[in-house]
């Protein structure tokens, strides 16, 4: 008779057909396997979300918890301009997890791997050996070149427009479930200029800005007048503050020169729009001009894994 793993296994192996042209060895074994061309590049990430962090089994669905794992993976793969390949998803479970709530989550990690074409391959599942054992899933992703250079944090130029996609703020109102990751954005932007730096807003962008910052040398002066700031953080009792510092909005910080801006805003076509903040100083203070005109620095505040939101 076949374990409940294995029958699980099983499921997932009919549930998606990988081709086997690209996955030889697919959902089963110890190991995936995956042909590459001579010469060609891969990028791999990985991030672990915990229920009581960044879900709330007693609040979201398992679907929607599903979903944001899988969508702050392929974040990470828009936030280098490459495309998502493949994704390998571990999962540490209540002792009272049924087999529908694996499917659960194993829908809600297929609804957004399937807006990108990218493969689940594998993973692994455990459970608690305790009654007081909480869900946490953790993704590997791996993903291919774009039609660009993989674009890091620490090659902003001084003299650089530093810009954003979307609007920002007011993401536990539920976007942090829900949102679409910027890959599309990203690939265009790549396409149509010369990003010189990029990341994906998780952490909030008065934290975020600093790792760009500090990874490449800079400094940054930001116009408060100018951030988009969501409908929901419009409805907070601080606005700005809640676009600085609220995190995961997912949505795309980059840097690019004024010449390469202007090549943007003449040819940019998608819906998600790209606004100008800011600007890349060689003095390495980050500051911000304030809506009533003042110069300030900018507060360090944001999310911190380590020590939680400052």
């Amino acid at each position: 008779m076949a374990s409940r793993e294995s029958e699980i296994t099983d499921y997932f192996a009919k549930a998606r057909q990988l081709d086997a042209k690209d996955f030889p060895i697919g959902i089963g074994d110890d190991m995936a396997q995956m042909n590459l061309a001579l010469d060609s590049e891969l990028l791999i990430t990985t991030d672990m979300l915990l229920d009581g962090t960044h879900f709330d089994t007693s609040l979201h669905s398992l679907e929607e918890i599903a979903y944001k794992s899988m969508a702050v993976n392929l974040s990470d793969c828009a936030a280098m301009a490459t495309l998502p390949f493949a994704a390998v998803v571990s999962v540490a479970l209540p002792r009272s997890f049924s087999g529908e709530d694996l499917k659960e989550l194993h829908s809600g990690i297929l609804k957004a791997a399937d807006m990108f074409g990218c493969s689940l391959i594998g993973g692994d599942i455990t459970s608690w050996q305790d009654e007081a054992g909480r869900l946490a899933v953790n993704i590997a992703m791996l993903s291919k070149r774009g039609n660009s250079y993989p674009v890091k944090r620490s090659t902003a130029q001084v003299g650089d427009i530093v810009c954003v996609t979307g609007d920002l703020g007011g993401s536990l109102s539920g976007s942090h479930l829900s949102f679409v990751p910027r890959v599309k954005e990203a690939l265009r932007l790549t396409e149509l200029a010369k990003i010189n730096s990029m990341m994906d807003i998780s952490d909030g962008l008065g934290s975020d800005i600093r790792h760009i910052c500090r990874l490449s040398g800079v400094g940054a002066i930001l116009d408060a007048q100018a951030i988009p700031i969501s409908s929901a953080a419009k409805e907070s009792a601080n606005p700005l503050e809640s676009a600085l510092c609220d995190g995961e909005d997912f949505e795309l910080l980059f840097t690019v020169s004024p010449e390469e801006f202007e090549k943007l805003e003449e040819k940019w076509d998608l819906p998600v729009n790209i606004t100008a903040i800011g600007r890349i100083t060689k003095d390495e203070a980050i500051e911000i001009v304030g809506i009533d005109g003042n110069k300030s620095p900018l507060v360090a505040y944001g999310y911190d894994h380590l020590r939680g939101k400052d």
